[in-house]
C-alpha cells in the first residue's frame, strides 16, 4: 500500500520541471492519473475545471514542500489555501478512527482524496520529510530518509553533484577575479 507521502510525492512529480513534460496537462490525462492511483471509478471523468483545481494544488504543494527544508512553521501559500478552499471534505469514523473523506465524487472527490493526505501525512510522521530538491533547475519530490532530515537533493549523485560543481566554479571565479591564486598559491613572501 501507498503511503500518504509516497502518494503527495508523485502527484507533485506529474510536473518534471527540468523536462518541462506534465503528465496532467490535458482532464483526460488527469482522469487516467487518479484512476490508475484508484482515486476515482472507472466511469469518472475530469473537467477542465478540475484539471485547473489539480494544477494549483500541485503547484502549492510544490511550494510548500520547499519550506520543509527549513523546518520553521509556515502558512499555505494563496494557491493552495484557493486549491484546498475548491475540495470539500467532512470527518467520518470509522472502527473508532477520526477521517477526512470527500464530501464529492468524481475526480473532485479524488483530488480531496490527495488533499486529505496532508493531514494523514503530518499524523503518521513523514510530512517534514516531504521535500522538493533545492536544485532550482529540478524541484523534484522525495522523502528524506536521512537521519537528521538534512537531505536538500533528490539525488547526491545528479542534483547534489550539480550544485557542488557549480558552487566550486564560482568560489574559483571569485577567488581569481580578486587576485587570490587560492589556498596553496603565492604567499608574498619572499623564498617561499
Amino acid at each position: 500500500m501507498t503511503s500518504p507521502a509516497e502518494l503527495l510525492r508523485d502527484f507533485v512529480n506529474t510536473y518534471d520541471v527540468e523536462g518541462d513534460a506534465d503528465e496532467l496537462s490535458s482532464p483526460a490525462e488527469l482522469s487516467l492519473w487518479l484512476r490508475e492511483h484508484d482515486l476515482i471509478g472507472d466511469d469518472d471523468r475530469a473537467m477542465e475545471g478540475d484539471l485547473a483545481v489539480a494544477i494549483r494544488l500541485r503547484e502549492g504543494l510544490r511550494h510548500v514542500l520547499r519550506l520543509n527544508h527549513d523546518g520553521m512553521p509556515y502558512d499555505a501559500p494563496e494557491e493552495l489555501g484557493t486549491a484546498l478552499a475548491a475540495l470539500p471534505m467532512r470527518v467520518t469514523l470509522s472502527g473508532g478512527s477520526p477521517a477526512l473523506e470527500p464530501a464529492v465524487g468524481g475526480a473532485p472527490g479524488g483530488l480531496t482524496r490527495i488533499a486529505a493526505l496532508i493531514p494523514a501525512a503530518h499524523a503518521d510522521g513523514s510530512w517534514p520529510r516531504l521535500k522538493v530538491c533545492a536544485e532550482s533547475t529540478c524541484q523534484w519530490a522525495f522523502i528524506d530518509t536521512s537521519k537528521n532530515r538534512s537531505r536538500a537533493w533528490c539525488s547526491m549523485r545528479v542534483c547534489g553533484n550539480r550544485n557542488k560543481t557549480r558552487t566550486y566554479r564560482a568560489r574559483r571565479r571569485a577567488e581569481s577575479s580578486s587576485g587570490h591564486d587560492g589556498e596553496y598559491g603565492d604567499t608574498g613572501k619572499e623564498g617561499s
